[in-house]
């Protein structure tokens, strides 16, 4: 993996505990893994019907150096937005990860 192509940040972060607010609502907790260099290889804008309207997701393909412990259940902040894990390949011998990540346009401020 060249270190030249690796020229974004990315944060990976996992569900935490849950809390809940004054008004007794459950919040998400997201805790921050780890911050790595990573490529953007590939984004796509998919636009499809809904029950409520027309709904926009984004899936975005980021490359990163192997990272050990890594889950679907887990998420990616890039550029403000966090985007959920649908899918992690190995590249290599753990040389790298290709994460697939998506998120919904009413997820971008999450």
């Amino acid at each position: 993996m060249r270190a030249g192509r690796l020229d974004r940040a990315i944060a990976i972060e996992r569900l935490g505990a849950m809390d809940i607010d004054l008004d007794g609502v459950p919040l998400d907790t997201w805790t921050t893994l780890a911050t790595v260099p990573a490529e953007v290889v590939q984004v796509a804008a998919d636009e499809f019907l809904t029950g409520a309207g027309v709904s926009q997701s984004t899936t975005i393909i980021f490359r990163v150096r192997y990272l050990d412990g890594l889950q679907e259940t887990d998420r990616v902040r890039f550029n403000g937005r966090a985007y959920g894990v649908t899918s992690l390949v190995e590249l290599g011998r753990r040389e790298g990860l290709e994460i697939r990540a998506t998120t919904k346009a009413a997820d971008a401020l999450g």
